[in-house]
């Protein structure tokens, strides 16, 4: 296995750690602890693809398990944020089902021998998920709670066009089920 399908290995583990962390302190300290937690695991994402691509190493494990371990760990700290309060159940519910429906369309293309890469859409969607969830867990007010509104209404139109955009350009697969 190579050093980027470590990485996002990686980041599929530190997703226990970093629950136990919002659940047991997702108001209190151990909220620091999960914030590190989240950044380093994000950080890995931008890392692994990096190295993937400048060392000529991006494999179907890593087109696979890349955008899976990416939706593992947002969808892991989107939960532990409605659990404490701090998102809305419903922009959680239509994030989670916009990847849902490109983990299907990815097995559909994968029956038919195609790998589909992330977009450059799906790559901008998780980067606001990020700093939406960062922002959120930091919780520090004041300014910031403006910021936290203005990342929420971000993430989530990015998550609806990176969802039609995704389809729009491998529509072909969908007709080979036709």
């Amino acid at each position: 296995m190579n050093l980027p399908n470590k990485l996002t290995v990686a980041r599929m583990i530190l997703i226990v750690p970093f629950v136990v962390c919002m659940m047991l302190g997702g108001t209190g300290n151990l909220r620091f602890a999960a914030l590190a937690i989240f950044v380093i695991a994000s950080l890995t994402d931008t890392l692994d693809g990096y190295l993937a691509r400048k060392n000529h190493l991006v494999t179907n494990f890593g087109k696979f398990m890349d955008p899976l371990a990416d939706k593992l760990l947002v969808s892991a700290a989107m939960i532990c944020l409605v659990s404490l309060d701090r998102l809305p159940a419903w922009v959680v519910i239509v994030i989670i089902s916009r990847e849902f429906a490109i983990s299907g369309f990815r097995l559909i293309a994968s029956d038919n021998g195609i790998v589909i890469a992330a977009g450059w859409w799906g790559k901008c969607k998780t980067v606001a998920q990020m700093i939406m969830i960062i922002l959120l867990i930091a919780d520090l007010g004041g300014v910031f709670d403006v910021l936290e509104q203005v990342f929420i209404w971000t993430a989530l139109v990015l998550t609806v066009i990176s969802l039609a955009d995704y389809i729009w350009n491998n529509k072909d697969v969908l007709r080979m089920q036709s």
